[in-house]
């Protein structure tokens, strides 16, 4: 078993940066891929970013390609989600969530996830 905490939404303006973090404890996280996902109000939660287990693989979603940045420090079981220049279509609630199957290097659906936190909420105004 996997435990995930989100951690660093808040309330910014269009612009703007945050950096989310996700801390895990439990199982060896280092040996999960790890990635994000986020779900606007009134939408399905949708793929954001992943990155592999060893850090030397990360896939974005086109739209926060050039503006997000993922990463991880396995000996910290941290994973890191940066995310600059922050549009109002960014608002949402930001989940982590980590992959048991160390074969995959970035899976982009839900189900291809065992192990979910509670979410951080981000809020981006005009």
């Amino acid at each position: 078993q996997v435990q995930l905490v989100e951690s660093g939404g808040g309330l910014v303006q269009a612009g703007d940066s945050l950096r989310l973090s996700c801390a895990a404890s439990g199982r060896a996280f280092s040996i999960y891929t790890t990635g994000w996902f986020r779900q606007a109000p009134g939408k399905e939660r949708e793929f954001v970013a992943a990155i592999s287990w060893s850090g030397g693989s990360t896939y974005y979603a086109d739209s926060v390609k050039g503006r997000f940045t993922i990463s991880r420090d396995n000996a910290k079981n941290m994973v890191y989600l940066q995310m600059n220049s922050l549009k109002p279509e960014d608002t949402a609630v930001y989940y982590c969530a980590a992959d048991e199957n160390r074969s995959r290097l970035h899976g982009v659906h839900e189900y291809e996830y065992d192990y979910w936190g509670q979410g951080t909420q981000v809020t981006v105004s005009s």
